[in-house]
């Protein structure tokens, strides 16, 4: 991969690094010490209580090892690939991709139910075992991205993309436009065409940098529209009745309504299986799955349910501005853990995650979660958002924040509500002057 989308890393390379024999760690005769144990970082075999305060396998794996894996993946899935589709692989990102993939007419390749892979770990999708990557049939590529990585992937595009290349990317946004500036640049000079199609909160200045850079931005009304309603309006394509099904139910879990039971094996589903299995299967079955993926989700659920329970029971509420914040500590499904202290009386929620991030949970009362999210280094919506404040430095910052159950974390965020409730109170303060 090129240094684009590496401004911000500061790790050096595998091969910039010293050897074991110019730090000192090996034994007389050359025998490399070895300093990392497999077991120690796997966390299927862990008890509840462990699993529920460390963060998964896919947390340890250094940022060389995840580069180089990413740079495979992207070589080998855009090989032959007339389109890249980078998406957040949850339900509404992966379901952007199915919807692209059917207007494009792009092959199917639906997974059989003995081919589907348990790896032990109903938490972390990261802790699947690195396999070396294949090319793939398709001539939509899917490219898994989070918010904090989506320049990576634009960089990975330009540099493995074949000229005249349709891009799109789905259900993310970035932070700032100088984060992705270098990157956007370097991908539209190879691409055909490039659409962005988002629904979360989008700063002005971003979304007309973007639009000005030469990008089709849709951005939909993040209180009404998933990412795959604005994808669904936004193609010049008839979808039938089952993709009209995808979008509407995608939606229900990811605005959070919960008036459709299937929304949540959508949600789970993509969050458990292959990326790459969830969107061909929902292109296949729609959103009523399949006995044997129903089963699947059953199974994975008894831990779910366990690990939820761990989180609310953690839980604490405090008082700041007028409001009631719950804040809890925990791997787990931070949805399920909201609701449950918004029936404690929580007006918003706060539930800090063993890797370092958190997700913050409003209610009607409170609808202000991107605000407070977009002072720790994070964005979303006025309902749901995320951030991972710019607090670590070290291990030894991770190994406090395993030990405290988050406690720096909490006070930086719960430092962010105050900020902006103190600033909602002195705006009103300047309007009597």
């Amino acid at each position: 991969m090129s240094e684009l989308g590496r401004r911000r890393r500061t790790t050096p390379r595998r091969s910039d690094r010293p050897t074991n024999r110019e730090t000192g760690d090996y034994f007389p005769g050359g025998l490399s010490v070895r300093s990392m144990y497999d077991e120690l970082i796997r966390s299927d075999d862990l008890s509840l209580s462990r699993k529920s305060v460390l963060p998964g396998t896919g947390f340890f794996l250094p940022d060389t090892l995840e580069d180089d894996l990413a740079d495979q993946r992207t070589e080998a899935a855009l090989e032959g690939a007339e389109t890249a589709v980078i998406a957040d692989p949850d339900a509404d990102g992966l379901a952007c991709v199915a919807l692209i993939r059917e207007a494009y007419d792009d092959i199917q390749n639906v997974p059989e139910s003995d081919e589907i892979d348990d790896d032990g770990d109903t938490t972390d999708p990261a802790g699947a075992p690195l396999e070396e990557p294949e090319p793939t049939p398709n001539g939509v590529a899917l490219l898994p991205a989070s918010p904090h990585d989506v320049e990576d992937a634009l960089a990975r595009v330009a540099e493995y993309g074949d000229d005249g290349i349709d891009i799109f990317v789905c259900d993310l946004a970035p932070d700032r436009y100088e984060y992705v500036a270098e990157e956007l640049t370097a991908a539209l000079e190879i691409a055909d065409r490039l659409a962005w199609y988002d629904h979360h909160q989008w700063g002005d200045d971003v979304a007309r940098a973007v639009r000005d850079a030469g990008v089709d931005l849709v951005i939909g009304d993040s209180d009404e529209e998933c990412s795959a309603d604005v994808v669904a309006r936004s193609l010049e394509y008839e979808f039938g009745p089952m993709y009209e099904e995808l979008a509407a139910v995608t939606r229900d879990h990811d605005l959070w309504l919960r008036e459709d039971p299937r929304s949540d094996d959508l949600a789970d589903y993509a969050y458990w299986t292959d990326p790459a299995e969830y969107v061909e299967v929902v292109r296949e079955y729609g959103v009523d799955l399949p006995a044997w993926v129903e089963e699947y989700i059953a199974e994975r659920r008894v831990e779910k349910e366990a690990l939820i329970d761990q989180a609310v029971g953690r839980a604490e509420l405090r008082e700041i501005g007028g409001y009631t914040v719950g804040i809890t500590y925990g791997r787990c499904s931070q949805n399920e853990v909201a609701e449950a202290m918004r029936e404690q009386g929580a007006d918003a929620s706060i539930i800090v995650k063993p890797a370092g991030s958190a997700s913050i949970r409003g209610t009607d009362e409170f609808e202000r979660c991107h605000e407070v999210a977009g002072k720790v280094n994070g964005g979303g919506h006025p309902k749901a958002a995320g951030c991972k404040p710019d607090i670590y430095d070290d291990m030894l910052d991770y190994a406090n924040h395993w030990t405290t159950r988050g406690a720096v974390t909490k006070r930086v965020i719960l430092d962010a509500f105050r900020d902006v409730l103190a600033e909602d109170a002195n705006s009103t303060d300047e309007g009597y002057c």
